[in-house]
């Protein structure tokens, strides 16, 4: 029963990625990011298959709830039109598709080449949130920080772009 919870969690991890990406239905934004959300909740579900039930919870009140608010009011703040979104241009598309591709192979030939799996030590059963803080706040202070400043300024920076002129 595991494995099958755990291919479907895997499937609609994947659709929802791809559906976030190319929206067959409509081409609001808001779609997507709700599709976004499902990813998200998708994936607290293999969390919970990996017994991390810590991070399934941070990764659906932080992700699902707060970043998805700040994405969806982003959204709702730049205010786009029918006619003033993009284009899809086949050229650009097929350019991604190849980038996507050649970022594939890179991956595959690494993993290939690597000695994965064979010096790996035992995989621990339960997650802590004390060997999680200690880690990120130790180990993974500088990240964190560069993180949050990141999205401040990403944040900033979409806020000054959606402002319109005032004359």
């Amino acid at each position: 029963m595991q494995s099958v919870f755990f291919y479907l969690f895997a499937f609609l991890t994947l659709l929802c990625g791809v559906l976030v990406i190319a929206n067959p239905f409509t081409r609001n934004p808001v779609t997507s990011a709700m599709f976004l959300v499902l990813t998200i909740v998708s994936m607290a579900g293999l969390f919970i298959q990996l017994h991390a039930f810590f991070l399934a919870a941070v990764q659906v009140l932080v992700y699902a709830g707060a970043v998805m608010v700040l994405f969806v009011f982003v959204i709702m703040l730049l205010d786009l039109k029918e006619e003033e979104r993009r284009r899809i241009k086949i050229v650009m598309a097929g350019l991604g598709v190849v980038a996507v591709a050649m970022i594939a192979l890179a991956m595959i030939r690494t993993i290939k080449h690597s000695a994965l799996g064979f010096s790996l030590a035992a995989p621990k059963v339960e997650g802590s949130t004390v060997e999680i803080g200690q880690s990120l706040f130790t180990q993974f202070a500088l990240p964190f920080e560069i993180l949050s400043l990141l999205l401040l300024v990403a944040m900033i920076g979409t806020v000054l772009l959606s402002k319109r002129d005032l004359k």
